[in-house]
């Protein structure tokens, strides 16, 4: 059952009249932006603009947090919209919790950079991290929704480049079947008021721009996930994305890897972006923070 801090969240959100719909892309790119991105850090953490092997990115790092593992993580927003810029709150409060530096990657967006853009510049942000000191060994990979899709997709990436593997991935309500053929876009539809099937196959045509949608780079299900690390997922039960996880979780423990997937009950798509505010965001990102000290210990 979703909290009474949740359920008061949505009646007042609910309540409140509906902006008019953007224009385009890039004016609801700029709305996100201009929300999201005013959002205060979390108390002790400082976040900055960096190039990260010619990828721009945020930095959020923990004041004393010198030693502090490394988080990369990719935001959601379907390989269309959303940035470092917007996650940077969620991605200073990450910082404290997990006891890491957390790099934000701005990753070039669909339709104007369509695949294989976003997994270039996801080796390109890792390749990075590891030419500035940091060892695989203490370096997690992290994202949400298509984000998640990306964090799933860029440890096989990483194996044709011949790069050595981050500690561990985490992906929360992770897209990594763009075929959108999982039967919860049907089961789910009318509770999943984020994400749906017809936003799915808009955004993945943008995104694929003809490239076959059973790309592993692309739809990690369809990969091999054989010596790769290991990995956190998390779900709300009311997700178009339920099966993506399950589906996702399947193949990772087929391939003889750990893998722990937790299903948050009435949990919408991504809830843990409302950290601090609600319980089962706390519960979330603490998790996340548990997984993150122990593959990289």
């Amino acid at each position: 059952m979703a909290s009474s801090e949740y359920d008061a969240f949505r009646a007042r959100m609910a309540a409140q009249p509906a902006p008019p719909p953007p224009a385009s892309l890039d004016e609801l790119r700029q709305r996100i932006d201009a929300s999201m991105g005013q959002l205060s850090l979390a108390e002790g953490t400082s976040a900055s603009v960096v190039d990260a092997g010619g990828v721009r990115a945020q930095l959020c790092r923990r004041d004393g947090g010198e030693g502090d593992p490394t988080v990369v993580y990719f935001h959601g927003g379907g390989y269309r919209m959303a940035s470092a810029l917007a996650y940077r709150s969620y991605g200073s409060h990450l910082a404290r919790a997990c006891r890491a530096q957390v790099l934000l990657v701005d990753y070039r967006l669909a339709p104007e950079h369509a695949y294989p853009a976003a997994v270039h510049d996801a080796v390109s942000s890792y390749r990075w991290v590891l030419d500035g000191g940091a060892r695989a060994s203490r370096v997690v990979v992290a994202g949400d929704s298509a984000g998640g899709g990306l964090a799933a997709a860029l440890p096989m990436a990483l194996r044709a480049e011949g790069l050595p593997q981050p500690a561990g991935v985490v992906c929360l309500s992770p897209w990594v079947d763009l075929t959108n053929t999982t039967a919860s876009f049907g089961y789910n539809a009318a509770r999943d008021q984020m994400f749906s099937k017809t936003s799915a196959d808009q955004a993945a045509e943008l995104y694929l721009a003809g490239q076959d949608p059973k790309d592993p780079l692309v739809s990690p299900l369809f990969g091999d996930w054989s010596g790769l690390p290991p990995m956190l997922i998390q779900v709300g039960s009311g997700e178009v994305l339920l099966d993506d996880a399950a589906r996702l979780a399947e193949l990772v423990e087929g391939a003889g890897v750990a893998v722990e997937r937790h299903v948050y009950e009435e949990m919408p798509h991504v809830w843990q972006l409302n950290y601090p505010a609600f319980p089962e965001a706390v519960a979330a990102v603490e998790e996340i923070a548990r997984f993150v000290q122990r593959v990289t210990s």
